[in-house]
């Protein structure tokens, strides 16, 4: 169950794909688009990504800063980030805390058994913090039409 439009967004901590320190509070004043995404390089998260890679002109027209955030490490989300040039910070929530916050880390089922993993989820945060809309059902590849509708 994801958070609902109307939240605040919780603050987190956490490394990026280089390396440095990102606050969501450092985003405070601008719009952002929180993805959390599976795993890096696989088909649908690629997608995805490339997706948002190729409409990053109109998110920034638009306003928006865009985060990704999967459980990969920073080393992942730099091979990813060079592979497909993405122009946006991945994060690396090894932890698993932020998808905890964000109640994106759930039970799933794949061939008749359960096991935990990432919710592909988007949240959409307005300049003061608060979200505005939740995305459940991604369209990998038509994803940045879903938010900017």
């Amino acid at each position: 169950m994801a958070l609902a439009p109307g939240t605040q967004a919780p603050d987190f901590e956490a490394k990026n794909h280089a390396g440095e320190t990102i606050r969501l509070s450092d985003f405070r004043g601008k719009k952002i688009v929180l993805y959390f995404y599976p795993k890096d390089d696989t088909p649908g998260c690629t997608a995805e990504a490339c997706n948002l890679r190729d409409n990053y002109d109109r998110f920034l027209a638009a306003g928006y800063q865009v985060i990704g955030v999967s459980t990969d490490s920073e080393k992942s989300h730099t091979k990813f980030r060079e592979k497909y040039n993405l122009p946006f910070p991945l994060i690396a929530d090894t932890d698993k805390k932020i998808h905890e916050l964000y109640e994106t880390w759930v039970e799933k089922s794949m061939y008749g058994k359960t096991y935990m993993g990432t919710a592909r989820i988007t949240y959409v945060i307005d300049e003061q913090g608060v979200i505005v809309d939740t995305i459940e059902k991604v369209k990998t590849k038509e994803h940045a039409s879903q938010i900017l509708k």
